[in-house]
C-alpha cells in the first residue's frame, strides 16, 4: 500500500491516539491535540477560502507561539508552503526574501508591525495578517475538516526555510512532505522519550534546531510547551511548572543557564535529556550541565539542508569509553549518523580521509533528510551536490566508529603561516577559563603570516582577565602557532543570530573589509 508521506500524518496520529490529552501549552493557552488539530484544519480551509493556492508561500514573522506551530500543519494542509522567518534578520534581508519567495501571505506578531510596513513596501503583492488582532477572526472563517492524506503530493514542497545568510545572500532551503516525514521517523528512531514526555521548545521554531522537533513530538503525542523568548528564569519556571522532560539548546543558551544563580530555587528534576546543537560544545560544558541537571546531555549535528538532524552523540553500543573524560569527549562530538543517513569525511576529490581523528576533510551527507534543493537557485543547488552527496561546508575528523568531530567551517579555518588553525579548538580552550563568559575566535589579515587568530572575550560579570593570564591558561593545551596573537576584550555580549549562535562573520568583517578571505578547499 502506498500512502503519501506527509507530516500531516504526524498530526492525525496525535489526534487519533491522544486527542483528549493536553498537547500544546503556550502561556495561558492550553489545547488538547483534538483542539489543536481542529485549529490547524480551520487555518487550512480559511487559507484556501482567502485565495491561497497550492504552492503559494505563506510566511510567519513570529516568536514561538501555538499560532506558529499551527502554521506547520495548517499551511501544508492547504497545500501551500509554510515559511517561518528568522526575526533577527535585517529589514533588507527580509525584504529580499519576500521578493525572492514571492510571498503570498505573511502572518506576523504585533511586535513586528513596523517591520512589516517595510516589507509590504518591498513586496506590495503580499497580504499581511496580524496574529494578535486578526488571526482568530481569520481562523473563524474556516472549518475543521480533516486533511485528505491521499490527496497529498509527498514530493511537493511543504516548508521553505531561508538560511541566515552567514555565507552570503540567504537561500531558501526546500523540504518536501516526504523529506520531513522521513526525517521525523529517523529522529524518533534515534532519540529517547515516550508519549509521557514533555518537550520544551526552547529554540525558535524558525531556526534549524527548532523546527526539527514539532513533528516528532506531535507524532509521539508528547506535550509541547512553547518558550516565547529564551530566558533562564522563565525556562526554569516552565520546567518546574510543566514537568518538562527534554529540551534543546545551543551552547550560549547552556552557558546562560549555568550562569543563572537562582536555578537552585526551582525543581528541575523532571529533565531527562538535554540536546545541544547549533555550534560546537565542549566536554566541560557537557560535564557542567550533567552535574546541574543530573540528566543525559549530548551534542548533535545538522543543518538547514538536512531537515535538520544528521547525527547525534548518543551512546553507541560498540563504543567503550576509556574513562569519564573519554565519555564526555564523545558526547561533545557531532556524533554518528541517525538512521537513514550516511555521513562521510572526504578530501577535495571525494575520497574518504583516514579515520584517525587527526586528518580533516569536509563532511558530506546523503539520506532521506537532505533538502530538495535551494528555491529557484539550481546553480547554487548543483554547487553543493556531488551526486547523492550534499557538501556541508563543515570540516571534520572521524574515527572507525563513524563518530564525526567538527573542527570548523571551511570559511572559519584560519590559515596562518601555511598552518590550518581550527577556530573552534581555540575557542574551546579559552572557554574553559573560569572567568570567560563568551568567546569567539576569527582570522585577521597579517602581512607576515597571512592570517592570525584574534580572540574576542566577554568576561563574566565582575571578573577582570588579562591577555597574559589567558595565554598562560591555554598554553598547555594548544600548539604555539594556534595561540591568539591578539585579544579584543568586550563589555557587551557578542553579536548573535536567531538562536544565540555567535555571528563570527560580523566580527571578522571589521578586519577583512576590502580584502579577500582565503578559504580552505
Amino acid at each position: 500500500m502506498n500512502i503519501p508521506l506527509t507530516p500531516l500524518r504526524c498530526l492525525d496520529r496525535a489526534i487519533d491516539l491522544y486527542g483528549r490529552r493536553e498537547g500544546i501549552v503556550c502561556g495561558s493557552n492550553r489545547f488538547t491535540y483534538r483542539e489543536f488539530g481542529e485549529r490547524c484544519a480551520k487555518l487550512a480551509s480559511a487559507l484556501v477560502r482567502s485565495g491561497i493556492r497550492p504552492g503559494d508561500r505563506v510566511g510567519y514573522l513570529s516568536l514561538n507561539t501555538h499560532k506558529l506551530l499551527e502554521g506547520y500543519y495548517g499551511v501544508i494542509q492547504a497545500k501551500a508552503v509554510v515559511m517561518p522567518l528568522n526575526v533577527r534578520l535585517t529589514p533588507m534581508e527580509l525584504s529580499a526574501i519576500m521578493r525572492h519567495a514571492e510571498t503570498a501571505l505573511l502572518f506576523y506578531e504585533q511586535d513586528f508591525a513596523p517591520l512589516v510596513e517595510i516589507l509590504l513596501k518591498a513586496w506590495p503583492s503580499m497580504r499581511a495578517i496580524n496574529l494578535d488582532t486578526e488571526y482568530e477572526a481569520f481562523l473563524a472563517q474556516g472549518d475543521a475538516t480533516r486533511a485528505d492524506i491521499m490527496s497529498c503530493d509527498e514530493n511537493a514542497i511543504a516548508e521553505l526555510f531561508y538560511t541566515s545568510g552567514s555565507t552570503g545572500t540567504p537561500k531558501g532551503v526546500m523540504l518536501s512532505h516526504r523529506t520531513i516525514y522521513l526525517h521525523t521517523l529517523q529522529v524518533i528512531a534515534t532519540l529517547e522519550g515516550d508519549d509521557n514526555w514533555v518537550e520544551l521548545h526552547t529554540i525558535p521554531l524558525f531556526h534549524a534546531n527548532g523546527w526539527g522537533r514539532p513533528q516528532t513530538a506531535t507524532m509521539l503525542g508528547q506535550k509541547q510547551v512553547m518558550v516565547r523568548r529564551f530566558d533562564p528564569a522563565g525556562v526554569c519556571r516552565l520546567i518546574q511548572q510543566e514537568r518538562a522532560s527534554s529540551m534543546s539548546v545551543v551552547p550560549t543558551m547552556a552557558a546562560a543557564m549555568l550562569q543563572f544563580d537562582e536555578r537552585d530555587k526551582y525543581d528541575l528534576s523532571s529533565i531527562r535529556v538535554i540536546n545541544i546543537g547549533g555550534a560546537a560544545a565542549s566536554p566541560e560544558l557537557i560535564d557542567r550541565l550533567e552535574k546541574i541537571f543530573h540528566c543525559d546531555v549530548h551534542a548533535g549535528y545538522g543543518l538547514t539542508e538536512t531537515s535538520p538532524v544528521a547525527s547525534t552523540a548518543r551512546h553507541k553500543g560498540t563504543v567503550t569509553y576509556a574513562d569519564a573524560a573519554d565519555r564526555l569527549r564523545h558526547q561533545a562530538m557531532a556524533g554518528w549518523p541517525i538512521p537513514g543517513t550516511q555521513i562521510r569525511v572526504v578530501d577535495a576529490n571525494m575520497n574518504d580521509v583516514p579515520r584517525d581523528m587527526s586528518t580533516s576533510g569536509e563532511v558530506v551527507i546523503s539520506g532521506d533528510n537532505v533538502m530538495d534543493g535551494y528555491y529557484r537557485e539550481p546553480e547554487a543547488t548543483a554547487a553543493v551536490m556531488s551526486g547523492i552527496w550534499f557538501h556541508s561546508g563543515d570540516m571534520a575528523v572521524w574515527d572507525d566508529e563513524n563518530y564525526i568531530h567538527i573542527v570548523d567551517r571551511k570559511k572559519d579555518i584560519i590559515i596562518s603561516g601555511g598552518e590550518n588553525i581550527s577556530s573552534i579548538e581555540v575557542e574551546r580552550a579559552l572557554a574553559a577559563h573560569p572567568g570567560v563568559l563568551e568567546v569567539a575566535v576569527v582570522g585577521a589579515p597579517d602581512q607576515r603570516w597571512g592570517e592570525i587568530p584574534v580572540a574576542f572575550i566577554l568576561p563574566k560579570p565582575g571578573i577582570t582577565i588579562s591577555e597574559q593570564e589567558l595565554q598562560e591558561f591555554i598554553a598547555p593545551h594548544l600548539a604555539k602557532f594556534k595561540m591568539p596573537r591578539r585579544y579584543e576584550f568586550v563589555s557587551s555580549p557578542l553579536p548573535k543570530g536567531g538562536t544565540g549562535k555567535i555571528l563570527k562573520k560580523e566580527l571578522r568583517e571589521r578586519f577583512w573589509q576590502g580584502k579577500e578571505k582565503r578559504v580552505q578547499g
